[in-house]
């Protein structure tokens, strides 16, 4: 699979200045710090997805970084293509040049995981990602939604993993 940091890292810091942005604009070397990111990889990550705007920034003292769009407007996949990141599982690029500028016999198979990894992404919000990092913290605050656990377009928040209590280990005697 082709999603690298460059991905990964896009969303971990969109999803530190969602959580943060509440007092105001979020400055990158804050995101940086709580992250554990290098600051100018954060720059220029940061001036992808202000191109795509999916971000604003504001400059001077007090500057920082805001969403453009609620979070429960902006999907994980949104910011991934932003970093110019693929989702591809397949060996050749779809190009269909995986065995000897051929298809190969599992050709399809890792097309259709692609397109099924994509829809994924698609269907998670950053809302939806939030909620599910408070939820695991303890909080019940909803992210981007009101109250019934609805999004703003209407669309009921989808959790990224299901919640899964690990099983205690027992032992008999």
């Amino acid at each position: 699979m082709k999603l690298t940091t460059r991905g990964r890292y896009a969303v971990t810091a969109i999803l530190d200045v969602a959580l943060h942005s509440g007092n105001g604009p979020v400055p990158l070397a804050d995101v940086a710090e709580r992250q554990s990111l290098s600051l100018s990889y954060l720059e220029q990550l940061f001036a992808r997805l202000r191109q795509h705007d999916l971000v604003r920034s504001n400059r001077g003292p007090g500057g920082g970084y805001r969403l453009s769009r609620p979070a429960d407007e902006i999907s994980v996949a949104e910011v991934i293509l932003a970093v110019d990141e693929q989702v591809d599982v397949t060996r050749c690029g779809g190009l269909v040049n995986c065995n000897q500028d051929s298809r190969c016999l599992t050709h399809d198979l890792w097309v259709e995981l692609s397109r099924k990894v994509h829809e994924f992404f698609s269907s998670r919000s950053l809302a939806d990602v939030l909620e599910r990092v408070r939820r695991a913290r303890g909080g019940i605050e909803r992210f981007g939604a009101d109250g019934d656990g609805r999004s703003r377009a209407g669309q009921r928040s989808i959790p990224i993993v299901p919640v899964v209590e690990p099983p205690t280990a027992t032992r008999e005697a």
